[in-house]
């Protein structure tokens, strides 16, 4: 969080198959509660995969601090998985859930993890032909 008591906050998205392929959203500036209506498409040619989503803290002067982060895969639990389970099963179809972020260890306090905490995820799987 910057002093001002708001964040420059992004997203980053990746496929642990391919972690060369990076995606990441815009820096929403000096907020808490950003919106992020983004798409990114990965080429899958399988279904045992993990989707990496990680939230993080621009940061001009030192380097950007992560906020917390989530996986979706078949070895997830709780909502992450059945998130997966529900796009596996109903492909090229739209999957929407909120998810909790799992927060980094490395905070340097807590009041860093109080000003994100979840994360709006629309995923929509499609198998490669």
């Amino acid at each position: 969080m910057d002093s001002g008591g708001t964040s420059d906050p992004y997203v980053i998205v990746f496929l642990t198959s391919d972690i060369r392929k990076k995606y990441e959203t815009k820096v929403h500036r000096k907020t808490l509660n950003p919106v992020y209506n983004e798409s990114f498409i990965f080429q899958v040619g399988c279904k045992n995969v993990d989707l990496v989503i990680s939230v993080w803290d621009r940061d001009k002067v030192t380097k950007d601090d992560q906020i917390g982060k989530l996986f979706l895969s078949c070895r997830a639990t709780g909502n992450q998985l059945r998130h997966w389970s529900d796009m596996l099963a109903n492909p090229r179809r739209p999957m929407a859930q909120w998810h909790s972020l799992q927060p980094v260890e490395d905070h340097s306090s807590e009041e860093d993890l109080n000003h994100c905490t979840g994360l709006f995820i629309e995923v929509l799987w499609g198998w490669r032909r």
